[in-house]
This record gives structure tokens, C-alpha cells and sequence, in this order.
């Protein structure tokens, strides 16, 4: 980005080392991918026969992973910084002419962090599920779904290629289509699963062309090759190649503007918003940028470009999530501001690409915990997502109450919590880089306090507003214990970067600079809690001193109608691309059947005439040809007299 009020940066750059061979417990990287990719054809294709064990073959795979994925990050630990690359051949691939595409996986410091957070929290969200799904008789094709979505963002985060990584990137999208209209017998499901498939197919075509381009620039497409030509190319072409990932970016992430499908998305089951939203899809654009930093270093106007996608959304998502009552589409609006955060710490460069990842771990605990928190609300209330309908819940659901607790101090960023250290380094950052981007994300921060504390209250603290046949109650073990572990998770999760940890861990990936601050840091932090605080209390006065009502309000500001109407991002698409889009359709129809079939059949009709009519003179008779023949002798008779008199 191109600084307005940039200050001095010690910087470290990472360099493209060729990644060693996999030997040893490296050996079994393969079988990370293998395990939930095995259990989902097991589950999907086996039929009946596995209802009855279906959800624990489930389970077991993601955990196993998991524990793999901590053989090798154990194993990474004993290496030398710079010597953390790991690469596993699988296969050929592709073979033509001087193109050679390897099937490979790359395990290195920061395909290690997803591996462990898409199997760890994944692991967590599948045992969830065993007593969330337990009464839905399409249980063990949930989980085969599920782990489908597991295999396929660990493909993506380990391949080794970017063509590699683009298979994991669609088995993604087919997956999370599956998933949100798991429950199909519901039109809005259908129509949100076809929304999300749609929207990022137009994010897919971006990152389709820009793996187009950087074959037909360098030759190759795996990370190695173009991180080692990226320096020799023109900052035309690298910008071109940082939009195009950006905008496939956008599609996976929910970033503005192809961020119109997450909301929707919150029809599938509640273990599947989870998923989503911590431990994989809508992470896959920040990893993408992550790993794709030798691109953006050397393209200002990309990074400039990734800096105000992330932080208009980060400001969209949080106004959102203010007026929304369906508790999940408010976590949803979060979501959306918060991988907000990250992209505009990854739009930095080296001052914010670990702060990005960082913030994407924290977020993974606590945004994980308050999801599952908000099913087993839904849980123990029938089923039922408005929160105008809840309230008074603390003392019925203390473990739910308690563990959702510590993800909302976690996720407004209060003192000592997970989201707390994450999110002020980003704040740093912004601040470092540029005012306007450091005071836009401290209004984030503030506004994420306010709807959070709205959902807090509306929830578990305001009086109880249900209904009479409803009766509240503490979910079975299976869901309490995974609240629990995330919830610890939320609380605890910052100790990752104890010591500057997680950035020292992925220096050699995306190197580092460090923002030079004309101010304390102790201010920044500051000025955080005290607008944190601030949004609290707003809050506190709106929701907790009002007698929330039962049913939303009708007459409400401008500013309510439009974060009710998620700021009109579906009515601009209807305007500006769908029913245009429409008539475009019709128009064409109805050319290529009046103009391109109606010339061809039109010509065929003629020919089929006119050969009719000429067919009619072929009478078979004699008497026929021989007057045929007197009429054509008068006619050149009368012709050559024609000639002779002129």
C-alpha cells in the first residue's frame, strides 16, 4: 500500500527456498488429506449399512488428521527456521511441452497453522454434531459433507501449486453448496446453497484467469517458480495477477462485493455455519493472500487494492450485525468484519501478514465457540433464531451462557482475551501504515462491541420473551464439552504470540517488518478498550434499560432499514447485474429464434418450396416435355429475332 503517513520499518524479507523432500513422519503428509477425503466416499457412497456408525467414522477421521498434524508440527518445532519447507510428491499431473504440474503437498510454518486450526477446530465441530444431528435421519451423509469440506481445504492449503490448490479451492465451493442446502426440503436453503455456488463462481473466474496468466508469464504455476520469477516481472502483470486473486479472494472470503451470499448461508445447519466461518471456507481468501505475498510485495496497487476491500467490509459486516434479530445472521455479519480485519492486515505487507494469520486463529476459537453457543441456544428453544424471542436465558443455560461469554470478551477484544492481542496488533499496523486506515479500523472495533453486547443481551441477560410450549435447557454433554474446549480456547488463545511466537514462526514464509509507531503502543491499546468500552455502553443503554419488544419495529431510521436490507448489497446485484442480466437472456433468445433459427429454417422452408413447385413439372408424361420443348424453342426463336431487329 501506498503509506499517506507511513513511518520507518525494520524489515525481514522471506526468500523462495526450494522445499526439502518428505522423509520420516513427513512421509504420512498424504494421509492428512487421505483420511476425511476416504471416511467422505465411505459415508456417501456405503449407503444404509453405515447409519448406525456413520458420525463416529466421522469424527475419527478429522481427529486423526489432527493428530498427525501435530506429529509434524511437533517435528517442525526441532527444525531450523529456514529449513521448515516440506514438499511430498504425489504424482504427474500434467505433462506438456515445458509445462510440468506436479500433484505435491507443501507443508511449511504456515500451511502448518491451518492444518492444525481445520483439523482441530474441525475435530471439535464434528463431536458438536454428533448431538445437534442426532435426531436427523440424514446424519451419517451430513458428516460424509462434512468431512468432504474438511479434505478439500486441507488440499488447498497444502498443495504445492496453484493449480493444485485450485482443485481444493472448488471441492470447497461444491462442498459449502452441499452443506448449506444440506436441509433441501426447505426453498430458502436451496436458494441460498444456489446464491453462494453462483456468487463464487464469479470469484472462482478470477482465480481461474489469474492461474491463466501466471502460466502463460512464467511458465509455471507452482509457488517456488513464481515466487523466484515474481521480482523479474512487470508491476502491470503482478498488479494484474494481485486483482485476480483478489477478487477470487472475495468470493471465498465474503469480502465486498461478493459478500451478498454469507448471510444466506446461515440456513444450513448450525454446525456448518461453524465450519464455514471459523476453520475454512471464508479463510481460504485470506490464505490465499498470505501465500500469495510474493505477488502483492511487488504490486503496491493490489496491496492498496486488498487494504480498502478489507476495511470497507470490516465496516459493512459490524453495521450489519447491529440490526440484525436472528442470532446467526448476526455472527454471520461478525464473520463478514472480521476476515475484514485480516485481509486489510494482509493488504499491509510484511508489517501485517502474521497479524493477519494470527487474528485468523483467534478467530477460529472464538468465532467456533460463539456459532456452536448460538446452536445450542437454538437447541433448547425449539429451533427458533430470533432473539427477540429469547432472553432471560443465563440461569437455565449456565454452560452456554458462560462458554459464550468467553467468546464475545474475546471477540470485542477485552484485555487478556484471544481477540484482545490479535486485534491490536492490527489496529498497530493500520496506525503505522496510515491514519485513515487506523481510525476506520478502531471504529470497527467499537461497533463490534456494540452488536455483540446487543446479542449478549438480547439472549441470555434481557427478560425471557419465548414462548409458552418452550422450555430452555442445557444441551446434552457431547455439545457442552466442545463449547468448553473453544471456549478455553477463546480465553487462552493469545498466548500464541507469547514472545512474538507467531510471527517468528512464519518470517521465513512472509518475512517481517516492524511498524515503527510515532506513539506508545500502550496508547493504541488504549484507545481501543476505551472505544470498546464505549460500544459496550451504548449498548447497555439501547437494549438493557428498554423492554425489548417481541416483534422488530416498524418504524425505524434509515440507517436500521439499510443493515436490515444487509446496506442493499442484494438490490444493487438485482439492479445492476441480475435483471439486466435477464433481459440480456431474453433478448438473446429471442434473436438467435427469430434471426439465427428463423434464417435457417426460413432457408430451409424456401428450398423445401421451391424444390416442391419444380418437383410439380417432372410429370412423367410425354406430351408434358414435348410441349416444355415447343415453349423453350418459341422463346429462343423469339429471342435471336429480338437480337437481330435491335
Amino acid at each position: 500500500m501506498s503509506p499517506m503517513t507511513a513511518l520507518p520499518v525494520l524489515s525481514e524479507t522471506a526468500s523462495a527456498v526450494a522445499p526439502a523432500q518428505a522423509g520420516g513422519v513427513y512421509s504420512l503428509l498424504w494421509l492428512v488429506v487421505a483420511l476425511p477425503a476416504v471416511s467422505a466416499a465411505i459415508l456417501l457412497l456405503g449407503g444404509r449399512s453405515t447409519n448406525a456408525w456413520g458420525h463416529l467414522l466421522g469424527c475419527a477421521a478429522p481427529i486423526a488428521s489432527f493428530a498427525l498434524g501435530v506429529l509434524m508440527f511437533v517435528s517442525l518445532l526441532t527444525r531450523d527456521a529456514h529449513d521448515r519447507a516440506i514438499e511430498q510428491h504425489l504424482f504427474d499431473w500434467i505433462t506438456t511441452g515445458s509445462y510440468d504440474v506436479d500433484a505435491g503437498l507443501l507443508l511449511d510454518p504456515l500451511s502448518m497453522l491451518f492444518v492444525l486450526l481445520i483439523t482441530g477446530v474441525g475435530s471439535i465441530i464434528h463431536v458438536y454434531s454428533i448431538g445437534y444431528m442426532a435426531e436427523d435421519p440424514r446424519r451419517r451423509r451430513f458428516f460424509g459433507q462434512l468431512n468432504l469440506f474438511v479434505a478439500a481445504m486441507l488440499l488447498l492449503v497444502l498443495g504445492s501449486d496453484y493449480l493444485v490448490l485450485f482443485v481444493g479451492w472448488e471441492g470447497v465451493g461444491l462442498a459449502s453448496y452441499l452443506l448449506i442446502g444440506f436441509w433441501q426440503h426447505k426453498h430458502s436453503a436451496a436458494t441460498a446453497a444456489k446464491k453462494a455456488f453462483v456468487v463464487n463462481r464469479v470469484g472462482d473466474m478470477g482465480m481461474a484467469l489469474a492461474v491463466m496468466l501466471m502460466f502463460a508469464t512464467f511458465g509455471t504455476t507452482s509457488f517456488v517458480g513464481v515466487s523466484a520469477a515474481a521480482e523479474g516481472a512487470s508491476t502491470a502483470t503482478l498488479t494484474a495477477l494481485g486483482l485476480l486473486l483478489l477478487l477470487g479472494a472475495c468470493g471465498k472470503s465474503a469480502q465486498v462485493p461478493l459478500q451478498s451470499w454469507l448471510l444466506d448461508a446461515m440456513e444450513g445447519p448450525t454446525p456448518v455455519s461453524a465450519l464455514i466461518h471459523a476453520a475454512t471456507m471464508v479463510t481460504a481468501g485470506v490464505y490465499l493472500v498470505t501465500r500469495s505475498n510474493f505477488i502483492f510485495n511487488e504490486a503496491p496497487t493490489a496491496q492498496t487494492a486488498v487494504v480498502i476491500v478489507g476495511l470497507v467490509t470490516a465496516l459493512w459486516g459490524a453495521i450489519i450485525g447491529c440490526a440484525k434479530d436472528d442470532i446467526k445472521k448476526a455472527l454471520a455479519g461478525s464473520t463478514m468484519s472480521q476476515i475484514g480485519y485480516m485481509h486489510l492486515a494482509a493488504g499491509l505487507g510484511p508489517i501485517g501478514y502474521a497479524f493477519a494469520i494470527f487474528h485468523l486463529l483467534t478467530h477460529g476459537f472464538f468465532k467456533a465457540n460463539l456459532f456452536l453457543g448460538a446452536g445450542s441456544v437454538m437447541h433448547s428453544m425449539n429451533d427458533e433464531v430470533d432473539m427477540r424471542r429469547y432472553g432471560g436465558l443465563a440461569p437455565l443455560m449456565p454452560i452456554t451462557f458462560l462458554t459464550f461469554a468467553m467468546g464475545y470478551l474475546a471477540i470485542i477484544g477485552f484485555p487478556l482475551f484471544s481477540g484482545f492481542w490479535s486485534k491490536d496488533l492490527i489496529l498497530e499496523a493500520a496506525f503505522a501504515e496510515n491514519l485513515v486506515v487506523g481510525f476506520g479500523a478502531l471504529l470497527g472495533a467499537g461497533i463490534t462491541a456494540f452488536y455483540m453486547t446487543r446479542v449478549m443481551l438480547m439472549t441470555f441477560l434481557s427478560p425471557k420473551r419465548w414462548a409458552d410450549d418452550v422450555h430452555p435447557h442445557e444441551s446434552p454433554r457431547v455439545m457442552t464439552v466442545p463449547l468448553l474446549v473453544l471456549a478455553a480456547l477463546s480465553a487462552v488463545g493469545g498466548v500464541l504470540y507469547l514472545g512474538g511466537w507467531v510471527v517468528d514462526w512464519l518470517t521465513p514464509v512472509v518475512g517481517e517488518e516492524h511498524p515503527e509507531l510515532g506513539v506508545p503502543v500502550w496508547v493504541i491499546s488504549l484507545a481501543a478498550v476505551a472505544v470498546v468500552a464505549a460500544g459496550v455502553a451504548v449498548a447497555w443503554v439501547l437494549v438493557a434499560k428498554r423492554d425489548v419488544p417481541r416483534e422488530a419495529p416498524v418504524r425505524v431510521s434509515v440507517f436500521t432499514t439499510a443493515a436490515r436490507a444487509d446496506l442493499f448489497g442484494d438490490a444493487l446485484n438485482e439492479a445492476v447485474f441480475m435483471r439486466p442480466g435477464q433481459h440480456l437472456t431474453r433478448s438473446l433468445v429471442y434473436v438467435d429464434n427469430r434471426g439465427v433459427d428463423g434464417t435457417v429454417n426460413g432457408l430451409g422452408g424456401l428450398i423445401g418450396g421451391a424444390s416442391g413447385r419444380l418437383r410439380r413439372l417432372q410429370t412423367g408424361f410425354v406430351r408434358s416435355y414435348a410441349l416444355t420443348m415447343v415453349a423453350g424453342a418459341f422463346v429462343v426463336v423469339v429471342a435471336l429475332l429480338a437480337a437481330n431487329l435491335s
